[in-house]
C-alpha cells in the first residue's frame, strides 16, 4: 500500500481536502515558512487536520539567510562553516553555481555571483569532502521542538543527517521523538549504509542529494542503497514538478515515479513546488495512486 506525505502551506485553505485524500498518510510543515503567530499556533492548527504532522527541522542544512541581489560577491548562510577554498557552491535547485574564494564564518565570499537574486531560505550545497558545518540544530529548530512538546507532537524530519549524534541531539530536547532521517549527502549515504534504520526510518531527500552526489547518474545508486538499507524508507522531492506549470504531467515525471515504485519505495513526500496550489497537489496524489495501481502485480 502506498502513501503520501504532503507539504502543508501553513495558511492554505485546501488542506482539509488534501488531508482526506485516500493515499495521504501525513502532512509536513516546512519550518522555513513564515508564520504570523509563531510555531505553537501553526502546529496546533495543522495537527487538527486528522493526519500525522511531520515537522521538518533544518539541522546542518546550509541556507541563505539574507537576500543577495546581483551584482554581489557575498552571501550569508545559516551556519558557520569551514571548507577548503576555492570551492564551488550551488544555490536553490542546483542550477546556479558560483565559485567561493574565501569563507568568513557564515559569509561566503564569491568570485562571481549567480545571475539572479538569491533569496532567504534557498539551500546552498557545497559538495566537497573538506566541508565542516559548525553546530547542528538551529534556533528555529529548537523553537519548534519546544512548541511540539506541550502539544504531544513527536514526528520530526531531520535534514542532513550524517552521524548518530544528529538524532541524539533531537531526542535530548524531545525524548519521545519519532525521526525521519533525511539522507542528503555523501556522508549521509555512509551513515545509511552503516546504521540503516537503527535511529529512525530513512528518507531519500532527492532535492539536495541530487546535487550532492556530484555526478547526476549516481542518484540512481544512492536511491537503491537507501531503500536497501531501510525497506520502509521515504522518498522525497523532485516529484511531479511539471504539475506546477500545468495540468498535464511530463512523461519524464511519470517514468520517474514508476522507477521509484519499482525500487520498492512505498511512501512519497511531495515538496514545496507542487503543494502551494490545490490543483497541482491533488493531481499529484491522483497520479501516484493511479501509477501504483497500474504497476500492481
Amino acid at each position: 500500500m502506498i502513501s503520501a506525505i504532503v507539504t502543508a502551506p501553513p495558511y492554505a485553505d485546501f488542506l482539509a481536502e488534501v488531508a482526506a485524500h485516500p493515499i495521504v498518510g501525513g502532512l509536513r510543515l516546512n519550518t522555513v515558512m513564515p508564520l504570523k503567530d509563531g510555531p505553537a499556533e501553526a502546529l496546533e492548527r495543522l495537527s487538527k487536520l486528522g493526519q500525522p504532522l511531520w515537522v521538518d527541522l533544518k539541522g546542518r542544512q546550509l541556507r541563505v539567510v539574507g537576500a543577495a541581489i546581483p551584482p554581489f560577491t557575498e552571501v550569508f548562510i545559516s551556519h558557520r562553516i569551514n571548507v577548503q577554498t576555492p570551492v564551488d557552491a550551488w544555490f536553490g535547485d542546483g542550477r546556479e553555481r558560483a565559485r567561493v574564494v574565501a569563507v568568513d564564518g557564515n559569509r561566503l565570499i564569491l568570485e562571481d555571483g549567480p545571475r539572479r537574486l538569491v533569496g532567504p531560505g534557498e539551500s546552498v550545497n557545497i559538495p566537497h569532502p573538506s566541508l565542516q558545518v559548525e553546530g547542528t540544530l538551529t534556533e528555529t529548530d529548537r523553537a519548534y521542538l519546544a512548541a511540539m512538546k506541550p502539544l504531544g507532537l513527536k514526528n520530526v524530519m531531520l535534514s542532513y543527517v550524517e552521524s548518530p549524534a544528529d538524532a541524539a541531539e533531537v531526542r535530548e530536547l524531545l525524548p519521545e521523538a519519532e525521526i525521519l532521517l533525511k539522507i542528503e549527502t555523501q556522508r549521509g549515504l555512509a551513515y545509511a549504509r552503516t546504521h540503516k534504520a537503527g535511529q529512525g526510518h530513512l528518507m531519500a531527500a532527492r532535492g539536495d542529494l541530487y546535487v550532492e552526489v556530484a555526478r547526476p547518474h549516481r542518484i540512481v545508486t544512492a536511491l537503491r542503497e537507501i531503500v536497501q538499507a531501510d525497506p520502509e524508507a521515504v522518498v522525497a522531492s523532485r516529484l511531479f514538478n511539471s504539475l506546477a506549470y500545468g495540468p498535464i504531467p511530463d512523461s519524464a515525471d511519470l517514468g520517474d515515479a514508476a522507477f521509484l515504485l519499482s525500487l520498492g519505495y512505498k511512501t512519497f513526500l511531495f515538496g514545496d513546488d507542487i503543494c502551494f496550489r490545490r490543483d497541482s497537489t491533488l493531481a499529484a496524489l491522483n497520479l501516484l495512486e493511479l501509477l501504483a495501481a497500474e504497476l500492481r502485480p
